[in-house]
Formats: C-alpha cells, structure tokens, sequence
C-alpha cells in the first residue's frame, strides 16, 4: 500500500509522479481570499480567518499562472479514467473552472457545499457566505470515470430523514451536500493548543468523496495536504494515498494523525453495495438444471404465457423472442424492452416463483 506524505513545493513534486499513475485527485488550493485589515466579531474579539502567508498572490494573473500549473500537472498524472475534485469558494472557483476546461478537464458534476454552521458576516454588509463549491472532472469527455452510485445512497443523509433512513428509504445522492465545517476535536491543534490551519475541512465531506468515486485499493492524490483530512479518510477507507505538503509543520502533524488512522472495514469502504451481482443466462440455468427446456413461463397470476427454449428464448404466439422483448410485447406496453426476471415466473409444486429468485439461488450455489 502507498501511504507517502511528501514535504516540498506542490508543482516541483507533481512533476515527480509518473504519468497517468492516479485514480482520485481531491485539490484544495490557495483560495486567494484577498484579506484585508482587521475584522471583529460581534462580541468585539478579533477573527482570525485566511491570512496566511500560502493564501498571499500580487495578481489574478499571478493567481491564473499558479493554478494553470498545478492543474497541468495533475492533469498529466490523472488516469485516463480518473477524476479530480477541486473545492474552492467564490474568490476563485470560477477562475479554476475556466482554466481546467482550456486544460482539457470535463465538468461531470459541481456539488455545493453547504456549511451547517458557517462563520456569520460580522459587518452585516452581505449575504451570509454559508457554502464553497466543488468541481468534479474527468481529463475527457469520453473517460469511463468510477462511480460508486449505490454507496452514495447510503450516504445521503441530506434529502432523507433519519427516520425514513433507518425504514430503508434510499435515494439518489444530490448536488447539495449539508456538512458542518471542522470544529471541535476533529480540528488539529498546535503544541498551544490553537487551531492548525485554517482551512481544514471536514472528514465527512472528504470520506463522501473518496467513497464514492475510488475502489477499494485506489490511489488517492493530494497535492495541497494541509492536515492530511484526504490522507486519514482514504486510509479509513481501505485506499492508498499521496500527500504533498509545503509547510514542514502541517507535514509533522499530519504524520502523527495519520500514524492512529486504522482502516474500517465495512460495507462502505468495500464499496459492497456497487458490487455487480455474478453474471449468468438462462442457457447456463437450463443446462445445470434450474429451469426445463419447454416448461411454461407466466405472470405473477400463475397464467402461462410462453414456452422456454433450451436457449432461454421463448415461444410466444408461434414466434421465438428474447425474454426482455417478449415481456413487453406480452404485457402490451410502449416500451421495446421490459427486464424478463421483473415479469416472468414459472411454477414450483403448484406455485408461481420468479424467475429472478430462482436466479439468486443459482448465483449462490455457485460462488
């Protein structure tokens, strides 16, 4: 397994790593926040937002330079099915997107952030900043990117309640994402005990993304560590990682984090529920005997429709037809193609069993 946080310049390091050689890129660069002066809370103490030194650039053009080297680089160690995710707010997320599409990256998704508890606009001025926003690309349009759709599901808490959750209930993971920002103990401290960084994101925004879109086993890139939040969620995951940190200090709490992040195997990390079921016809059923060659094929009723041939085709109405087309044509709907294991049955002792059940018992016997 590759666990490597590797401490130097950000673009001098990419160029190092050999082409197409990544699975999963997650980027969060310098915002160029553009801070000035000094800015209270309500209650009168200083906030103390994104002013370092790393955040400092004399121009956008010097900010466009920046970002069009690292994303070059990344671009070329991206596998041609890979993809990357870069996470920015409104200071630069649109200038990132304008330069990954001259670079060559496809735009698959942009998923807000929205921050449960975001930091309040303490002069009143504006709207409240309460999400940043992330790009999700592929280096082509073409690039057969991976997905884990089910695992997503299971990961969407944002449009399902918690009770309609634990009953079951299931839908598609939206563009939407509600994650509070990093607070409390999962926030790194230095040696006086003050926040590490001040950028560090959550591990559950970090966990998502690497869970649904890298296997098991993937190498995971980050060219800006920080904290190593993308490093500690890829290794819970079961991935590999690569970490690449200027500033020494991050380096050395980001080791000493990443040193008590043990691997959890669950469903999620074994991204269980995106396996594909064991791939088998009828033909193969027929001859192992789960089906006989001329029994009656029927609808839920227990009314037989066709006959099954020895090669799973039927014989419906003195024509032989696949099962998926029969099934539409017998059920008399508009579509060219109904899935046959949703409609058929065939009788067992006098009784009507799906064909798909039957199916399970055959893929079950097997492995």
């Amino acid at each position: 397994m590759k666990e490597e946080i590797i401490c130097g310049d950000t673009i001098e390091e990419l160029k190092k790593i050999p082409a197409n050689s990544v699975d999963l890129i997650f980027a969060d660069p310098p915002y160029w926040m553009r801070v000035d002066g000094i800015l209270n809370r309500v209650e009168g103490t200083e906030y103390d937002g994104c002013d370092d030194e790393w955040d400092q650039f004399k121009s956008l053009s010097d900010y466009e330079d920046f970002s069009k080297s690292w994303l070059t680089e990344c671009y070329r160690v991206l596998k041609p099915n890979g993809s990357i995710w870069v996470i920015g707010g409104m200071q630069c997320i649109y200038t990132i997107g304008a330069i990954m599409q001259r670079i060559g990256y496809w735009i698959i998704n942009d998923v807000v952030w929205y921050k449960k508890n975001p930091t309040p606009n303490f002069m009143g001025t504006r709207l409240n900043n309460s999400h940043e926003t992330l790009i999700w690309a592929t280096k082509s349009k073409e690039a057969k990117y991976h997905f884990n759709y089910k695992t997503a599901k299971e990961l969407n808490t944002d449009t399902v309640d918690s009770i309609a959750f634990a009953r079951g209930a299931r839908k598609q993971l939206g563009s939407v994402w509600r994650i509070s920002v990093c607070q409390g103990a999962e926030r790194l401290k230095d040696e006086e005990g003050n926040k590490l960084h001040s950028a560090q994101k959550p591990e559950e925004l970090l966990y998502r993304i690497i869970a649904i879109s890298s296997k098991p086993g993937s190498i995971v890139l980050d060219p800006f560590g920080g904290t190593m939040t993308t490093g500690a969620m890829a290794k819970k995951l079961g991935r590999q990682y690569i970490m690449i940190e200027r500033d020494k200090r991050y380096c050395k709490f980001g080791e000493q984090r990443l040193a008590k992040v043990l691997y959890e195997d669950t469903p999620i990390a074994r991204a269980q529920f995106d396996e594909k079921p064991l791939k088998v016809s009828m033909a193969e059923m027929i001859a192992a005997g789960y089906f006989k060659e001329g029994e009656d094929v029927c609808f839920k009723s227990g009314e037989p429709v066709a006959k099954l041939l020895a090669d799973g085709k039927l014989e419906y109405k003195n024509e032989i037809i696949d099962m998926h087309s029969c099934a539409a044509i017998a059920k008399g709907v508009k579509a060219s193609r109904l899935n046959g294991f949703d409609v058929w049955y065939v009788l067992r002792n006098g009784n009507p069993i799906s064909i798909a059940v039957i199916r399970d018992n055959y893929r079950k016997a097997k492995v």
